[in-house]
């Protein structure tokens, strides 16, 4: 495990995030698709109960896919490790989060501001982009990296170091879930209430960590550790979600600045951040990712 966890994260720092024809987070989100289209409108408790049914069925399949795919491999020797690692890979990112978030500054620091909003909407929010300000964007940036450390590094790390690959699948198809069908609206709305608390379940221990790791990275990347813990502790229950306040708010007093979701949210002292406030935010979440997975390796060559 320890060499399948090493190479997973070498994968990652090298290769990046492939292609959504090639990747299996996409092919699982094509799963959830068809899964979706196939629910009739009924009544709320109907639509509670089918949702239930295909996040719990979705993530249990996935799992016995994995840990199919562990037990064909493990005779092939190398290959069968490589395989094991590019999968494990593929359950997390930080290259690729650390280029969607530097492509941002970057059109804020051309003063592009339309491309800056494009950017932003297409590859970290969920929101509404066209009418935010250059300070918005950089806000909506900085947030996505710091929440975006929970779901894309910490818990899904954790659940290969609890329960290996079929933990981390099980994971990542419980968050895409929650990604497609947690926020919707209108008839569909009870159909997505179930992946959308199995999620809030899953990651309610992740973001505590992850949180606590946005603390030290800002310690180990020069930025105010002190403030990120007690903003951390004031302000991560400002969000609608139990979890994502934890690591937004502890990047917040991290960076000395106010994360704001309009209508939502606002976490921490100061003005919005600028883009040169999102370099820093993924220095400490670059710092707070290398701790991490440090720890998992450590943990990992303990219990063997």
């Amino acid at each position: 495990m320890p060499l399948i966890l090493g190479l997973a994260v070498l994968f990652d720092l090298i290769f990046g995030e492939p292609g959504n024809r090639w990747h299996p987070v996409a092919w699982v989100g094509r799963g959830l698709e068809l899964l979706q289209a196939r629910v009739p409108a009924r009544s709320p408790a109907g639509l509670l109960a089918a949702g239930a049914i295909m996040v719990v069925g979705a993530a249990l399949v996935i799992a016995a896919l994995a840990e199919a795919v562990v037990r064909a491999t493990a005779p092939l020797g190398w290959p069968g490790v490589f395989l094991h690692a590019w999968l494990l890979k593929c359950t997390f990112s930080v290259r690729g989060l650390i280029g969607a978030a530097g492509a941002v500054k970057m059109a804020l620091a051309l003063g592009s501001l339309d491309e800056a909003r494009r950017r932003v909407g297409r590859h970290l929010v969920s929101r509404p982009t066209a009418t935010l300000s250059a300070d918005q964007v950089a806000s909506a940036t900085v947030e996505s990296v710091a929440e975006n450390f929970t779901d894309s590094v910490v818990a899904p790390l954790l659940f290969f170091l609890l329960f290996g690959l079929p933990g981390a699948w099980a994971y990542r198809m419980v968050n895409t879930a929650d990604a497609m069908w947690g926020y919707r609206e209108g008839e569909l709305e009870y159909f997505g209430k179930p992946a959308a608390r199995l999620d809030d379940l899953l990651s309610w221990i992740p973001a505590r960590l992850a949180g606590a790791g946005i603390v030290v990275g800002a310690l180990i990347a020069g930025e105010r550790a002190a403030a990120a813990w007690r903003t951390m502790w004031r302000d991560h229950a400002r969000t609608a979600s139990p979890n994502a306040g934890w690591a937004m708010a502890a990047m917040a007093g991290a960076l000395g600045v106010a994360l704001e979701k309009p209508g939502a949210y606002r976490l921490g002292d100061g003005p919005l951040p600028t883009a040169e406030a999102i370099h820093r935010a993924v220095s400490v979440m670059t710092s707070a990712s290398g701790l991490f997975t440090a720890a998992s390796l450590c943990a990992v060559l303990l219990r063997g």
